[in-house]
């Protein structure tokens, strides 16, 4: 199988094996806990056991898997490694006539498959399970989403720009709102609408605007329409104004991507945590594959102390690069630090790191 040694596929085993058996005991015992956790809801709530089970759990795993991928990643290397490490199957395998480096072969086999998994899991697997979980969530769990956003403003296409000074997403009711609209030139305003009040209407879907004022503006001169109560369409509807980053989660990657360049179209603040939800679902996946060979390079040598000793070094260097991770996004964030670079820092940091450790290992 792909020139693969029997070496090669007990690694492969052994790695995967541990992996997939330690994370899923894990996710047996977080789910107990968070039943014990919400069991008030769902028994206030008469949720159907069902539900419980296929919407929300089932949901549930591959986040919840994804989420501690390359922290399980880690610990299943180094687990692993170290018990052969102990047992001196690693010093047989030198001696054996496999060099070092060959040995990286099932360990880079495997670390591609749960990077490529992971990045699966994170892009095209999690957006639908997290829309079954949210609905759910809005059901039987959390209260209707709700907010009220202060001054917010939106470009709706080139030269129109539309101005709300807050929002209500429960009554889908702006205030004081206004939309204007400049030539080509971008220099001089066409067209001016104002209103003191702007409500959805779901069942015509149009707006209803109070206090309604209009002004078109040319060359002759100027126009002003006045109106106590006006309908119309907008090229908007309330969804674009209850966006928050928790939507970016139920998008795929291609989604998200059109989603960016629209919001990123119209000015909107938000463009940059949505963009910054994009790089962590590139670089987060590569986090496995350089756990991997830093597991590798820690535990391949017998040392005093056995598998404690190797965990708790592990442990330690795995929980400093999420330390750094959420790091480098706060300056993506609130800095000048692209995301594209700042999520990136982490990985090329410990990829030198686990060079440096491979090197220093024993051949």
């Amino acid at each position: 199988m792909l020139g693969l040694k029997k070496i090669d596929i007990y690694i492969i085993r052994k790695f995967l094996g541990t992996y997939f058996y330690s994370i899923l005991l894990l996710t047996v015992i977080i789910i107990i806990f968070d039943i014990s956790e919400k069991i008030d809801d769902f028994i206030e709530k008469d949720a159907p056991l069902k539900a419980i089970v296929f919407q929300y759990y089932l949901n549930f795993i591959p986040y919840f898997v994804n989420m501690f991928s390359a922290l399980f990643t880690f610990i299943a290397v180094v687990y692993f490694t170290s018990r052969m490490a102990t047992n001196t199957e690693i010093v047989a395998i030198l001696n054996g006539g496999v060099s070092f480096w060959r040995m990286l072969l099932p360990y880079l086999i495997s670390g591609i498959f749960l990077t490529v998994l992971s990045f699966s899991l994170m892009n095209y697997v999690i957006p639908f399970t997290n829309r079954n979980l949210r609905a759910f969530e809005k059901l039987y769990i959390k209260n209707p989403f709700q907010q009220r956003e202060m001054n917010m403003h939106m470009q709706l296409g080139p030269g129109t720009y539309v101005f709300m000074e807050n929002f209500n997403s429960v009554g889908k009711i702006g205030y004081r709102f206004s939309l204007e609209k400049f030539d080509s030139t971008g220099q001089r305003m066409v067209l001016k609408i104002k209103s003191d009040m702007i409500t959805w209407d779901s069942t015509q879907n149009h707006w209803k605007m109070t206090n309604y004022v209009l002004r078109r503006i040319n060359a002759r001169g100027e126009s002003i329409y006045r109106k106590q109560e006006n309908d119309t369409t907008f090229a908007f509807v309330p969804e674009d104004f209850m966006v928050d980053i928790e939507n970016a989660k139920t998008m795929t990657y291609n989604q998200l991507n059109r989603f960016i360049e629209r919001e990123e179209m119209r000015g909107s603040t938000l463009a940059r945590e949505f963009n910054l939800e994009k790089y962590k679902r590139l670089t987060f996946p590569f986090a496995n594959l350089v756990l991997t060979f830093i597991g590798v390079a820690l535990s391949s040598r017998k040392v005093r102390g056995g598998i404690g000793m190797h965990l708790g070094m592990g442990i330690g260097i795995a929980f400093t690069f999420i330390l750094l991770l959420q790091i480098s996004s706060v300056f993506a964030i609130f800095g000048n630090l692209p995301a594209s670079i700042a999520l990136w820092i982490p990985n090329i940091l410990y990829s030198i790191v686990a060079v440096i450790l491979l090197r220093m290992a024993p051949k």
